[in-house]
């Protein structure tokens, strides 16, 4: 995953976590706006998610903040 997206990633879990608490969920979705302004990039988080680490379609951002700053 290339750096941008880890680092969008990162930060955008973090900005969940702290508006709503640890147990916060999300889906890739949530790092993107709601126009495909970057389909690429759309797909390599969708890719990371869904077929490299297999990950329910919510998910906790605590888990994958740290799985992303973990560099999995």
């Amino acid at each position: 995953m290339r750096p941008e997206l880890r680092k969008k990633i990162s930060t955008v879990c973090a900005s969940k976590i702290a508006a709503r608490g640890e147990s916060v969920g999300l889906s890739f979705y949530a790092f993107f706006a709601n126009k495909n302004d970057d389909p690429e990039l759309l797909m390599e988080a969708a890719t990371w998610w869904i077929k490299t680490h297999e990950l329910d379609h919510f998910e906790k951002a605590a888990k994958i903040k740290q799985m992303v700053e973990a560099g999995l």
